[in-house]
């Protein structure tokens, strides 16, 4: 059973395309919504790993396949399902520490987050913070660019501001899937584990671009590390 976890940052509908595409080769999916974390309260890790561990079945095997910054949750997820068999699949993301904890904001970005948020303390839509000329190349088109647009919530800027706990064993089988060259380092920080690693060259919604490769790619990596 593939997991399907998406960033907080947007919404599930930039996993339903691959979720289409495992279940019509016969895979079980589980695509939790994230989209109250906006609406909870701090730390919002607790609420992040409640909406996913309530989601899945109570017993079977699972493929956890965090994107982007979701991959943070991981340790905390896996502690949460107990002796669960479980594999993950990092795409496209930050990786956790190995130990102790991690900080939900890459060093130095902190700043700019903190110049891009309004007097409620909330940040604009992910997709309020680049230009039009970053932003195209993420979407096959129009639609699916107003669907993801319209999907994605307004996060407090105090969901950066946490420290992220790193349960100690946590480093179960995993692999990495690598769409942008803006997380080269994650890929090799992922080999430099002895994890399976592999490149699907797009932008960082690749998983929207190219679902059939997505999903294929996921399913062979699983078997690596299953």
């Amino acid at each position: 059973m593939f997991v399907l976890i998406h960033s907080p940052l947007v919404g599930p509908l930039t996993w339903q395309p691959v979720a289409a595409e495992l279940r019509a080769a016969g895979h079980q999916v589980v695509l939790p919504s994230l989209l109250s974390v906006a609406t909870a309260d701090p730390p919002f890790w607790p609420a992040v790993v409640d909406l996913v561990c309530s989601a899945v079945p109570a017993a079977g095997p699972l493929v956890l396949v965090p994107h982007s910054n979701a991959g943070l949750f991981v340790p905390l997820i896996r502690e949460a399902l107990g002796d669960r068999e479980v594999a993950t699949v990092f795409v496209d993301g930050r990786l956790p520490a190995a130990s102790g904890s991690t900080s939900m904001a890459r060093p130095g970005f902190l700043g700019h987050l903190r110049g891009l948020a309004g007097p409620d303390g909330r940040l604009p839509r992910w997709t309020e913070w680049w230009g039009d000329a970053d932003l195209s190349p993420l979407f096959p088109d129009p639609g699916t660019r107003a669907a993801v647009v319209e999907d994605q919530p307004r996060l407090p800027l105090a969901y950066f501001e946490q420290q992220v706990p790193v349960p100690a064993g946590w480093d179960h089988p995993c692999a990495y899937l690598r769409f942008s060259a803006a997380y080269d380092g994650e890929a090799a920080d992922a080999a430099g584990r002895g994890w399976p690693v592999a490149d699907l060259p797009g932008q960082h919604l690749h998983q929207i671009v190219d679902p059939a490769g997505t999903a294929e790619t996921l399913q062979s990596l699983s078997e690596r590390v299953g």
